[in-house]
């Protein structure tokens, strides 16, 4: 979802002399969910814990999730708050995943798909004039697909010490996207997204989870009119992450920490020539809980406080994941 401001900068890329407004855009966490001012949607925070493995075998799996994101100011590269009356933004999302693992083995592991489709039920952004300078709209937001590889648990003497997985996730552009709308649920661009997912059992109930993303994305060749007169817009690559550590409590319970991370760490490309002080970084951390109804059932939920954040807005995120497995 790309927004801009009334704000204009030169663009220091050599070769490149033209005025441009400062584009933004707002990640939603898919994991779907988050994009960035120029960074497409990922997962920043939608899953925690327990992430390396899937809770109960080959079979089809659903997953809803309902993520709320409110944030009070839109940072620039020095991780000050932009200078318009009010910078606030607030939307809800839906997220549906279906899941198969399948009996197909490689080795000593199973494969499987994910599809994921987002969905922005409500996007309100005020600018305090009468949002002269940002405007937005809900949709239908980009479908992610990614093949995994599932690798079996190694197991101890007391249970599971360590599952892994690995995707090869792809963010399609097939959301809702108004090149002159300031946020948009769509991106507009193709995005290679794969990632690492580990859980390691330190005991029967303590547990630590992480999922290492790296991103690459493709251009975008009908970018915002925020970008001025240009033929194609490239955002950068970046490494994210998600990261968990949990308690197993007894009687189906689990609580923890939980927390994400973003760096950009290649700048933005317009009409091929690199752009700087657009890179974008985020860290957050919060409070998250489990509850296992059964082996098929799980419900999570999650919250997070942003901090160190540039290039991006800095807020706060909740969210509620339901896990079914038929």
């Amino acid at each position: 979802m790309k927004y801009s401001t009334l704000l204009t900068r030169p663009v220091s890329a050599p070769g490149l002399t033209k005025t441009l407004p400062l584009a933004m855009a707002l990640a939603l966490t898919a994991s779907p969910a988050a994009q960035a001012y120029d960074l497409p949607v990922v997962n920043l925070g939608l899953t925690s814990f327990l992430d390396g493995g899937v809770p109960a075998g080959p079979g089809v799996y659903l997953q809803a999730y309902y993520q709320n994101y409110s944030s009070t100011r839109l940072n620039d590269q020095d991780g000050e708050a932009l200078e318009l009356p009010k910078t606030d933004l607030d939307y809800q999302v839906l997220v549906a995943q279906m899941t198969w693992l399948s009996n197909y083995r490689l080795g000593n592991a199973s494969l499987g798909i994910n599809t994921l489709a987002p969905f922005v039920t409500s996007m309100e952004v005020d600018d305090g004039i009468n949002n002269m300078a940002l405007t937005a709209q809900s949709g239908t937001g980009d479908w992610l697909v990614g093949p995994f590889i599932q690798f079996d648990p190694v197991m101890g003497d007391n249970g599971p010490k360590f599952v892994q997985r690995i995707e090869l996730q792809f963010n399609l552009p097939t959301g809702d996207n108004d090149t002159d709308t300031s946020i948009n649920p769509g991106n507009n661009a193709l995005s290679f997204n794969p990632y690492w997912a580990g859980t390691y059992w330190f005991s029967p109930q303590w547990t630590a989870s992480t999922r290492l993303h790296y991103l690459y994305n493709a251009k975008n060749t009908d970018p915002s009119s925020d970008f001025g007169d240009v033929e194609s817009m490239q955002a950068g690559q970046a490494f994210h992450a998600n990261v968990a550590v949990s308690r197993d409590m007894g009687k189906g319970w689990r609580l923890g920490l939980n927390g994400y991370f973003l760096e950009q760490i290649t700048d933005t490309k317009v009409d091929g020539k690199t752009v700087a002080d657009r890179k974008e970084s985020v860290y957050a951390v919060g409070p998250g809980v489990m509850y296992s109804f059964s082996a098929d059932n799980h419900i999570v939920a999650n919250g997070y406080r942003e901090f160190e954040v540039q290039n991006r807005p800095q807020g706060s995120r909740m969210q509620v994941r339901w896990i079914h497995h038929f």
